[in-house]
């Protein structure tokens, strides 16, 4: 279990266990990535997995040895700004994650990939998706409804507007969403967790673990300046030109296979956003995953992983 004495180090998150940790640099920028042992890249399809906001590749351990060993190479990413990541500045919009994305398939080796993304790394997926639609075959989005569905549930529906609208207001103001996030060795973190995930996971020891290890993520210099810039980025964007082109150019319907799933506890992504999703996929398969709340893929990883596989080899 990790720990909390003093300010982490970034290479903390490159704990030991049935993984192999490595760098690939894309898009100008280092990346920490993970793939389980024992990993044979030669004539896999890459499965590229993307995290969602407050955590790290770490949250993927229930599904990489179960992708590894259906045949497939399964790829952890640490998101620009997290984990052991390069952290700069910028790059925090829409254009740019699509581009890392883009730009990973590529430098590990391969022309296309599978993506599975987490709530932010759902967004990842389908902005890639759309933007590099040649470097994707299919794509899963678990707590992650279309970027215009969610804008457009966040506008009409007051339990959304309810759970987005505060949060990302009050991450608008600078350092105080910074000192929010890392207080009291990210406290945060915990309560973000325990108000999103559902009952029966939180009552595990494989809850307190991924508390305990997100705490001390969040911790490591710039992670928790950086989280936050993808979100202030999707707020503000709202009232500029480029988030206006942005969500043109999100417009489009995907052709390609695309997975979404939530969990049926989860109070923060409604039901009626992510059904909504569909009207950019002329292929979308969506489900419900029962005794799972926002974090579905660790709540109830067996449902989750039968998903996935039917997905990629369907």
């Amino acid at each position: 279990m990790a720990t909390l004495s003093g300010t982490p180090d970034a290479t903390q998150v490159r704990f030991d266990g049935p993984w192999h940790h490595f760098d690939v640099r894309a898009n100008g920028l280092r990346f920490h990535a993970v793939e389980p042992l024992p990993h044979t890249v030669a004539d896999r399809p890459l499965v590229l997995l993307l995290h969602g906001f407050g955590e790290f590749w770490y949250t993927w351990r229930h599904q990489l040895a179960v992708l590894n060993d259906a045949g497939y190479r399964a790829v952890a990413i640490d998101l620009r700004g997290y984990g052991d990541s390069d952290k700069p500045p910028r790059g925090y919009d829409g254009w740019t994650l699509a581009g890392d994305t883009h730009a990973l398939i590529r430098a590990l080796g391969h022309s296309q990939a599978s993506l599975v993304g987490h709530a932010d790394g759902g967004l990842v997926c389908w902005a890639t998706a759309t933007l590099h639609p040649r470097s994707v075959t299919e794509i899963a989005v678990l707590a992650s409804p279309h970027p215009r569905s969610l804008r457009r549930g966040v506008l009409r529906n007051p339990q959304e507007r309810e759970a987005f609208l505060g949060p990302f207001l009050h991450n608008q103001l600078p350092r105080i969403g910074e000192k929010r996030l890392t207080r009291n060795d990210g406290e945060f973190i915990e309560e973000y967790f325990r108000e999103r995930a559902g009952e029966p996971w939180k009552q595990t020891d494989d809850f307190a673990d991924a508390v305990s290890r997100n705490r001390l993520a969040i911790e490591i210099p710039g992670v928790a300046h950086c989280s936050l810039e993808y979100r202030r980025w999707a707020f503000r964007s709202q009232f500029r030109g480029d988030g206006r082109r942005f969500m043109e150019l999100m417009n489009k319907r995907l052709h390609i296979p695309v997975l979404a799933l939530r969990g049926r506890e989860d109070e923060y992504i409604l039901d009626s956003v992510m059904q909504a999703s569909g009207r950019w996929a002329s292929d979308f398969d969506y489900r419900i995953i029962g005794k799972a709340g926002h974090f579905v893929h660790e709540e109830n990883p067996a449902d989750v992983n039968d998903a996935l596989l039917a997905l990629l080899t369907s």
